[in-house]
């Protein structure tokens, strides 16, 4: 794993690393709020769970922008006439996939957090309205 991280490239892959601790930071502040239950309001935790799903997704765009850049940099070497064996382009097109990848695992990941938090959530909502 730490393989990949490395190859991805340290910018986009830290930016990336950091924004998974945010949504699990996040994740972790969320549960303990909806967990609590004293005097929490609905709408601003609603929100709070936005902001979950919402990193996910900007992992996923910062994952393909990693990609994109890198297969940018790709064809400007490509372009400029240098012989390139097929298992060189290979090579890098692997490598910028990982960032790609990273972000769409970190996509996943926080979706499913925004999922299970509100179904929680809801849950909390019901039980607290059955019993009083």
């Amino acid at each position: 794993m730490t393989k990949y991280l490395i190859e991805g490239g340290p910018l986009f892959m830290g930016i990336l690393s950091l924004l998974l601790l945010i949504i699990l930071i996040l994740t972790v502040i969320n549960a303990i709020r909806i967990g609590k239950n004293d005097g929490f309001d609905s709408p601003v935790t609603n929100r709070y769970l936005e902001y979950i799903k919402s990193l996910g997704l900007f992992s996923l765009v910062t994952g393909m922008l990693g990609q994109f850049i890198g297969l940018f940099q790709a064809f400007n070497v490509i372009e400029s006439g240098i012989d390139i064996s097929p298992a060189i382009l290979a090579g890098g097109l692997k490598v910028s996939s990982i960032t790609t990848i990273y972000g769409m695992i970190i996509f996943l990941i926080a979706y499913l957090v925004w999922f299970a938090l509100r179904v929680y959530l809801q849950s909390t909502l019901r039980k607290d309205m059955a019993d009083g």
